[in-house]
């Protein structure tokens, strides 16, 4: 279930059309973040043809299908539901960070994204973004925080619609024409992926942390996200989420259980993340 034509028209109602050289500078300062967050705003990406808009991501399926088999001879596996399942949970990745970084640093949320933003073919890594000229960005004032009942906030609708209406929706369409895999599988994955963008732009920009939470927090509570699993939070800034299904790595040769999976029993869970906040200098 998309979000409702009433999210949909509450989250236009407030935003402002960003300033371009505004836009310039805050994806500059995202792209710091690392490499997942990164997006080029270079003018000759609108005019190389090898840059090719995002929406080309989930209608080239002949790409897409090759992308897929190429993860499954690297990953080793039979099952191409696997191959798509790790490459779809990639991808997701690829597109929540920047969006997520992008508002948590100056309260930027992308406008028409499969048309304004732009992706070139690579091997191996994280897919290269490019913001062409044409990339419209608004600027959305922040919600102040609120108790955990209140509806989700303006920028949470407008990320809602640019990233999971527009992208991964089609990219879900796209990946079960190829294989037969669950659609709840993979909205389980983009998921997951918008939760782990708590675990890597904290870390690089600790003052970002709480404003990129709210919004994260936001997103799951919309449409086919709602019900995928819970975000926690066993440490002040440290957060982990569970999820309700599985990514299936546990399938790949020599893989394991990811701790957000739904078949990993709750006292490994709890040392996993014991680990995990020991090691990023938290307590507990």
């Amino acid at each position: 279930m998309l979000a409702t034509e009433r999210e949909r028209r509450r989250g236009r109602r407030w935003n402002v059309r960003a300033d371009p050289s505004l836009v310039v500078e805050a994806l500059a300062e995202v792209s710091a973040i690392g490499p997942y967050f990164a997006i080029s705003t270079d003018p000759a990406c609108e005019d190389d043809e090898a840059w090719r808009p995002l929406a080309e991501l989930s209608t080239d399926t002949g790409a897409l299908r090759a992308r897929i088999d190429d993860f499954q001879r690297r990953l080793g596996t039979e099952e191409s539901r696997v191959a798509a399942s790790i490459l779809f949970q990639g991808l997701a990745a690829r597109l929540w960070s920047p969006v997520v970084g992008a508002f948590a640093a100056r309260g930027l949320v992308p406008v028409a994204a499969p048309t304004g933003i732009r992706w070139r073919p690579a091997a191996t890594g994280p897919l290269p973004l490019c913001a062409s000229r044409t990339s419209r960005w608004s600027i959305v004032p922040d919600d102040p925080p609120r108790d955990a009942e209140r509806a989700p906030g303006e920028a949470a609708v407008l990320v809602y619609q640019a990233v999971v209406d527009d992208l991964l929706a089609p990219l879900v369409a796209a990946v079960r024409s190829i294989t037969k895999i669950s659609a709840s599988l993979l909205w389980g994955n983009a998921a997951s992926s918008l939760a782990g963008t708590l675990r890597t732009l904290p870390a690089a920009r600790p003052d970002l942390g709480p404003r990129a939470a709210r919004l994260v927090r936001d997103v799951l509570r919309l449409g086919v996200l709602a019900g995928t699993g819970r975000l926690a939070e066993p440490a002040p800034g440290q957060y982990f989420f569970v999820r309700v299904s599985c990514c299936l790595y546990y399938r790949v040769p020599g893989g394991g259980m990811c701790d957000d999976c739904a078949l990993l029993d709750p006292p490994a869970r709890d040392t996993q993340w014991a680990r995990a906040v020991r090691q990023a200098g938290g307590t507990r």
